[in-house]
């Protein structure tokens, strides 16, 4: 996944005080290495950062692979999907 591709689609989508781009002094968004950071001085709406997510992983086609998870009352992580339990699971069905 390409984290400054991510950090573009956030700048430009993000919306503070009902407009677009508007992030001036009150909103950050910054990029290093693999974590990208949005921090807010003022009251922001986690779950619309978890839409923004949500929605490149879709556009990029990697929704299938890839789920938006809380990890804190004040941040999400991507995790993959664990496709190899629920393989065994199937398997295991098969046998009884």
């Amino acid at each position: 996944m390409d984290c400054a591709a991510l950090e573009k689609y956030l700048n430009e989508r993000v919306k503070v005080d009902g407009k677009r781009g508007n992030l001036g002094e009150s909103v950050k968004i910054s990029r290093d290495k693999a974590v990208v950071t949005v921090t807010a001085q003022e009251p922001f709406s986690k779950r619309q950062i978890r839409y923004l997510m949500r929605r490149y992983l879709k556009r990029a086609n990697l929704r299938d692979w890839l789920r938006v998870v809380s990890n804190g009352a004040t941040s999400y992580e991507l995790r993959y999907y664990n496709i190899a339990d629920q393989e065994e699971e199937d398997d295991g069905d098969e046998e009884e």
